[in-house]
């Protein structure tokens, strides 16, 4: 059997997964029609939307948990038959209990279980040289949904109506969801051996084999290395969303009124650095790719307070908007770095948490600087010092020293 080809079909399995996954990006379509069109408050129609955020951060952990014990195919079968069941729940329930039970509970079950279970399943079918990009073009699929599901989705709207766009996306989605998941397996021992024997530069490298610690997930809260990527992870989180969630009313404070266009060349960016950051990953190693874009991101947001053009503000969000793609491949791949991929699932089900607390609290830091201010000032400088500090903290970050030991040392794998 040619397992290349196996890794490449596993591979692009998890990016349609994704692709599907990105529903998530769409609510705002949604909440604007039902506001115009079923009365909802403003508030009825995004909390919808924030439950399925809560539950997507909340549980990667026991998504992992299943894609380590069960396996990427049944975890992400399971994923795809809750998110296009939510939206079809949603669909029989067009009420502000329906949609929160429909899109926020059963989607964002959904979506934990899929994204939880597409990366660990990928990376496993290729060499660690390869860790960073893969990761960046399975996760790429999920930041660049929006370029093609928004559009769809109001074309939906405009011919079939509210009701029918969610039944039509939900069975759609379930579909090709479950269809995607059966490409997912376990390497066989047989190409895990070959993966290994790789080394660090390729098929038909003659470096030595590359020995890799399994962590077990108990292990790794008892290294320094956990809480440096968890923090970090928040850190770029806080600074990416104080941007990215309120760019059109940042552009407005500059009399542009064009801050809808820019919300989706914002998208286009955000995808974008994800398989360039993994590309970076696997040639600058973990340090020097994490200095470039979180040390980028710090320095475009401490001059967005010195910025009057709203042309140039425009090229400074889209450069902070790339970078915060980056954190999609970068915490991934640093998870495996540090901790080995056979616990992947589940070892950065607890490390993703840190996007979801950091996620929560970007928006809201934004919001509230502004409502007692009335400007981004602050939040800028914010994110700015975050920003710096995850560059710094992933710079001089080193693998764990029983990583270190047990690479160096004769034993076999």
């Amino acid at each position: 059997m040619n397992y290349q080809s196996r890794a490449w079909t596993v591979l692009i399995a998890g990016i349609g997964m994704n692709l599907c996954f990105g529903i998530l990006y769409t609510w705002s379509v949604f909440s604007k029609e039902i506001v115009a069109s079923l009365g909802w408050s403003v508030t009825e129609a995004t909390m919808p939307y924030t439950v399925a955020i809560a539950l997507f951060a909340l549980l990667m952990v026991p998504a992992g948990r299943m894609q380590d014990k069960l396996g990427g195919r049944i975890t992400a079968s399971i994923g795809g038959l809750l998110c296009g069941g939510g939206l079809i729940v949603t669909s029989l329930s067009l009420t502000p209990n329906g949609a929160m039970m429909g899109f926020g509970v059963l989607t964002g079950m959904g979506l934990a279980l899929g994204y939880g279970a597409a990366t660990p399943t990928v990376i496993k079918w290729f060499p660690l040289y390869k860790k960073g990009l893969i990761t960046g073009l399975v996760v790429a699929g999920f930041g660049g949904a929006s370029l093609y599901a928004s559009p769809l989705v109001n074309y939906l709207l405009g011919i079939y109506g509210l009701q029918q766009s969610f039944l039509i996306l939900g069975v759609a989605y379930s579909i090709v969801i479950v269809l995607c998941a059966q490409f997912f397996a376990i390497p066989p021992k047989e190409w895990s051996e070959q993966l290994a024997k790789m080394g660090g530069g390729g098929a038909k490298s003659n470096a030595a084999p590359v020995k890799v610690l399994q962590y077990e997930t108990k292990d790794i809260f008892k290294t320094a290395q956990f809480y440096i990527l968890w923090l970090s992870f928040a850190f770029t989180a806080v600074a990416g969303l104080i941007v990215i969630g309120h760019a059109a009313k940042i552009m407005a404070l500059q009399g542009a009124q064009w801050g809808f266009i820019l919300v989706a060349i914002l998208a286009i960016a955000n995808a974008l650095g994800r398989p360039s950051s993994g590309f970076l990953f696997d040639k600058l190693g973990r340090p020097g790719t994490c200095a470039f874009y979180f040390g980028l991101s710090a320095v475009t947001m401490f001059t967005l307070n010195f910025i009057n053009s709203p042309y140039v503000l425009a090229f400074a969000l889209i450069i902070v908007a790339f970078c915060y793609g980056s954190i999609a491949a970068i915490f991934p791949a640093s998870t495996a770095e540090f901790f080995g991929t056979k616990n992947l699932g589940l070892n950065y089900g607890f490390v993703f948490t840190g996007w979801g607390v950091g996620g929560v609290f970007g928006s809201m830091i934004s919001s509230m600087i502004f409502d007692a201010t009335g400007s981004y000032a602050t939040a800028f400088m914010i994110g700015g010092v975050l920003s710096a500090a995850a560059a710094v903290m992933c710079y001089l970050a080193k693998p764990p020293k029983a990583q270190l030991e047990y690479r160096n040392s004769g034993v076999s794998m």
